[in-house]
């Protein structure tokens, strides 16, 4: 996932923003929704669902917010309608793949969202298994240094069975096989360690790289995506060259 850290720098600042308006509530509110329906209500037992509440609190959501969430899931509160989590595949211009992860009480709306935007952009949806077969799942995670030592952390992630390490501008990032999450987990929470991003996410088997205004171009679109309330995050096979985060910051 070469370039990812770029791209997780740029997502942080967008979450920020986010914050101020409440829409980064809402996405979370829907991670522990479909955390509760995969692996129950109890966060001592179900790490999706307590890797969810901890990046709620690290966002500040209130402590009620993320009760009704999990009630939500659960269905001790009934609202009318159910929460699903969807994936789909489509092309962004230039011939960028892209997995956009949803989690939508409303698929029609969703897709027809998606499509919008694509169209717009000159990009297309695509079929179910199109994009797929481009990438691969990983454990991901991605945290601040601060204090830590870097050599225990290298040395703590790869004894749980990471496969790559880096460190850049201050900040951890993790990858490793999805059978690895759990006890990578598990010990950067020993140390004292709450991952800024964690979860099980696409991983492109080779990226593209773009001219300077292309690949800026195929960001606003993953903006636009990721701007929707029914999109989690979006996933591609862009490579983000340092030139093109350069342009990207100005």
């Amino acid at each position: 996932m070469s370039g990812h850290s770029h791209w997780a720098t740029i997502r942080r600042k967008k979450e920020a923003v986010d914050a101020k308006r409440g829409a980064v509530y809402t996405r979370l509110a829907r991670e522990i929704v479909i955390a509760v329906r995969e692996g129950g209500g109890d966060p001592s037992t179900n790490v999706r669902l307590e890797l969810a509440i901890d990046r709620a609190r690290a966002q500040n959501m209130p402590k009620d917010n993320i009760e009704r969430a999990i009630k939500r899931g659960t269905g001790d509160a009934k609202e009318g309608f159910e929460i699903e989590e969807v994936t789909y595949e489509g092309f962004a211009p230039h011939g960028i793949a892209m997995l956009i992860s949803c989690v939508t009480d409303n698929r029609n709306r969703t897709v027809a969202e998606i499509r919008h935007i694509l169209n717009r952009y000159g990009g297309s949806m695509a079929e179910a298994g199109a994009v797929g077969w481009q990438f691969k799942r990983i454990a991901y995670f991605n945290f601040p240094l601060g204090q830590h030592n870097p050599d225990l952390i290298f040395e703590l992630a790869v004894e749980a069975g990471a496969d790559d390490v880096t460190f850049e501008d201050d900040w951890v990032e993790i990858l490793a096989p999805v059978e690895a999450y759990n006890e990578i987990n598990v010990r950067l929470k020993s140390a004292g360690i709450l991952p800024d991003d964690a979860g099980l996410k696409y991983s492109p088997n080779n990226e593209l790289e773009l001219e300077d205004d292309e690949a800026i171009q195929v960001v606003r679109v993953i903006e636009s995506l990721e701007d929707l309330d029914d999109v989690q995050e979006v996933f591609s096979n862009l490579s983000i060259t340092d030139s093109v985060m350069a342009k990207l910051e100005a």
